[in-house]
């Protein structure tokens, strides 16, 4: 392999911050996005055919992925969807088509890796805003010219904090921008039934589109763009990461109706919260990034070698966790990314908290 391949690798087994592959099985879940343990909810397939056999456009189309958009519509009350086979793609296929050459894209700092690579291939300009800073947003649009498209996620994925959507909005819709919400962690858990913070807010009409993602609290595959019915027919002709990979199987469009339709029992996401409020009467709140009872609760550490140690102790009492580091978040924010699931016992927040706390006192 050439040598600056080398380098980049040996750099970050320098830094300690080298990624590899790992399972926990046996251990106590308190890393993955299956925030209602829908994951382990069987489905009844009703479909013979396992495989798409090709992309939407060629051979894989069926009236399973259109009877599952045309069920996303109306539970999301969006005028038209068009399913993706992942977040990521979705995002790749959003950014880089949708803005043209000339157009700017404003996006939070903190935004997804996806909605950043989606900007990249993109032939329109960029700039960053400072986190959910209204001001900053304010700033950088009196400078722009053109078309304006502004991303945003609803919740964040790494802090769990929520992004300040209608005062986002009013700015959009003041300078003519349109508004992409990323709901990829809300979906399925926050809001009436779970359908994320924008229907919970009534503000669907005012956003130009919304990301749902169902690997995430709907424990299957895949991920829908929401908007109107000249997006979807944009996206059809133009998002090369829809246009050009093989669609979904009959059965995971399935899948993905029948997991949206069991995630309308609150019984799942009272638990949630229930044990999201437990967690944090526990644990040392000083050390948490943000103050929202969210699925997601990162605890800032700031060092790789001791955010490290820590991530290590808690495996070793058999908790799954996983250490955080640059570049999924900058350099001095190092920490453990903690998710709380409605299927966590109060015994297991106790010992965890506890095991935490302990930690984080010798860290300090």
């Amino acid at each position: 392999m050439d040598s600056k391949l080398i380098d980049k690798l040996n750099k970050r087994k320098t830094e300690g911050t080298l990624r590899s592959l790992s399972f926990f099985d046996g251990m106590v879940d308190f890393c993955s996005n299956d925030y209602l343990g829908l994951s382990y909810i069987e489905t009844k397939n009703i479909s013979t055919k396992h495989g798409s056999t090709g992309s939407r456009l060629i051979s894989g189309n069926s009236k399973e992925a259109e009877q599952c958009e045309s069920f996303l519509s109306d539970y999301f009350t969006s005028e038209s969807t068009l399913v993706f086979n992942s977040g990521y793609d979705a995002n790749i296929g959003f950014f880089s088509a949708i803005p043209q050459r000339g157009d700017i894209i404003l996006y939070d700092e903190k935004i997804h890796a996806s909605v950043r690579d989606g900007i990249r291939l993109s032939f329109a300009k960029s700039f960053s805003f400072e986190h959910n800073s209204i001001q900053d947003l304010a700033s950088k649009l009196e400078r722009c010219i053109g078309t304006i498209y502004i991303a945003i996620e609803s919740l964040y994925s790494m802090d769990g904090d929520l992004a300040p959507i209608e005062e986002i909005i009013e700015l959009a819709e003041k300078f003519g921008a349109y508004l992409i919400v990323d709901e990829a962690h809300a979906s399925g858990v926050v809001g009436e039934k779970g359908k994320g913070i924008v229907d919970d807010l009534a503000l669907n009409s005012r956003v130009f589109a919304r990301i749902i993602t169902f690997g995430k609290a709907y424990g299957s595959h895949g991920a829908a763009i929401l908007g109107s019915l000249k997006l979807k027919e944009f996206l059809i002709n133009f998002a090369r990461s829809f246009i050009y990979t093989t669609a979904l199987s009959p059965n995971s469009y399935a899948r993905i109706i029948q997991m949206v339709e069991r995630s309308e029992s609150e019984i799942e996401r009272k638990k949630l919260h229930e044990n999201i409020l437990l967690f944090r009467s526990l644990i040392d709140v000083n050390s948490i990034s943000s103050d929202v009872i969210s699925p997601i609760q990162m605890i800032r550490i700031g060092d790789v070698v001791k955010t490290k140690n820590v991530a290590i102790i808690l495996q070793q009492n058999l908790f799954a966790v996983k250490a955080i580091y640059s570049p999924t978040v900058k350099k001095g924010e190092e920490g453990i990314r903690i998710c709380i699931h409605s299927f966590n016992t109060k015994e297991e927040i106790r010992s965890f908290c506890k095991i935490i706390n302990i930690q984080l006192n010798k860290v300090v």
